[in-house]
């Protein structure tokens, strides 16, 4: 008798997680695309500015001038320099050189993070709404995911009271997110200096992703790196992404205690290896070069960020949450449920896709079920037809 053996086919690790719902829109949306639709995206989150000449040239340079061998895994020297110095200059941080990280975008610099601090069991506070990767890198490094609820009516404002709450002896890491992706939330400095001392306190580790931390619309930008007092249980991950309009280039970095640098580094150093060097000769330029660009930046956002929200006030049924950074509102959609078929916020999203040919991203891999995500990095004019669509789908609904 012949004894069939069934094998899995993949991993449990990778079975534990999903694919980014933001980039599954984007993958749709392209295929649409490519067949002819005419599709305005308020999806993708991405600066639409053109990263400045200064930068540009200073990657072209480094092609011109061959340097193309491998580059140290957490970066060329000048790099690791210039992000310590930035942070320390913009935040008070006392980092040094070598407890930076270079990575190949913000969301490496996290996975990186993740991975290195948290175990199997372990137990990682996660505020909802929450960007769509923090689950499932947690989930991916064997985890625990324990989530509080940040409170839509108080514009998901998050306090240290929830933080506390949910802490537990098998607490290891808290993840924070603010400027928020992708309610635009802000917290307030003085909740965000009580959660990472009293982390510190009980030895819980803050993982703080400060993508957005220079649109910050609320006031002055603040860092959880700033926290001599924290510093051994304070990991800040960084990007250039956002702040300098450098999405495709993939620059992004961690701030650590030395100890946990080195083994991110170790990590690193078995998966990607460095970021390209000629990302890395631009980055030095963007961090070391004029910065005028960085408030120019935030300007223009909230003079886009006021126009989305008027015209979402034009569409009956929506209710929003009123954002304070980053380039994202999160309506409410809750209304609209029951009609014509329309059962969730992922009905929403891919309706109005479909009929509306509107790119947006589906609350629920956000951790709500209620919401779209609307990006407004965009030209005004692309706001306005296409809430000018939203708004003729919705009246038929």
């Amino acid at each position: 008798m012949t004894m069939i053996v069934i094998q899995k086919q993949f991993s449990d690790r990778v079975n534990r997680i999903e694919t980014s719902s933001p980039l599954a829109v984007v993958t749709e949306a392209a295929k649409m695309r490519a067949e002819g639709a005419e599709l305005l995206s308020l999806g993708m989150d991405q600066p639409h500015f053109s990263t400045r000449d200064h930068i540009k040239e200073a990657g072209i340079a480094a092609i011109q001038n061959n340097f193309k061998k491998y580059p140290p895994v957490a970066g060329i020297p000048e790099l690791r320099r210039a992000i310590a110095k930035r942070h320390a200059a913009d935040f008070g941080s006392d980092y040094k050189p070598e407890e930076a990280v270079a990575a190949t975008g913000g969301k490496q610099a996290l996975f990186n993070a993740i991975q290195v601090l948290v175990d199997h069991g372990d137990e990682v506070i996660i505020p909802v709404p929450y960007w769509v990767s923090f689950k499932d890198i947690v989930e991916y490094a064997g985890g625990k995911c324990v989530y509080v609820y940040a409170d839509e009516d108080d514009n998901f404002r998050l306090t240290a009271e929830m933080i506390e709450d949910a802490i537990t002896p098998r607490t290891r890491a808290i993840i924070l997110n603010t400027p928020c992706n992708p309610s635009g939330a802000v917290m307030d400095a003085e909740d965000l200096r009580h959660i990472v001392r009293l982390a510190h306190e009980r030895g819980i580790y803050v993982i703080a992703d400060e993508c957005y931390v220079y649109l910050n619309y609320a006031g002055e930008p603040f860092s959880a790196g700033s926290i001599l007092e924290a510093k051994e249980h304070v990991v800040v991950i960084g990007s250039l992404s956002k702040t300098y309009a450098m999405t495709g280039w993939r620059a992004g970095y961690s701030l650590a205690p030395a100890p946990v640098s080195n083994a991110i580094q170790k990590l690193q150093s078995q998966s990607t290896s460095n970021p390209s060097a000629i990302t890395q000769k631009a980055a030095v330029t963007a961090l070391e070069g004029p910065q005028e660009c960085v408030q120019q930046f935030c300007t223009e956002y909230i003079h886009l960020r006021d126009r989305v929200l008027k015209g979402l006030e034009t569409i009956s049924g929506i209710r929003c949450a009123y954002p304070e950074g980053a380039f994202y509102v999160y309506p409410n959609v809750s209304s609209f449920f029951g009609r014509s078929g329309i059962r969730s916020a992922a009905d929403v999203a891919g309706r109005l896709l479909r009929e509306a040919h509107v790119v947006t991203v589906p609350g629920e891999g956000f951790g709500t079920k209620e919401h779209i995500r609307l990006s407004y990095a965009t030209s005004a004019r692309e706001i306005d037809r296409a809430v000018e669509r939203m708004r003729d789908f919705f009246a038929k609904l």
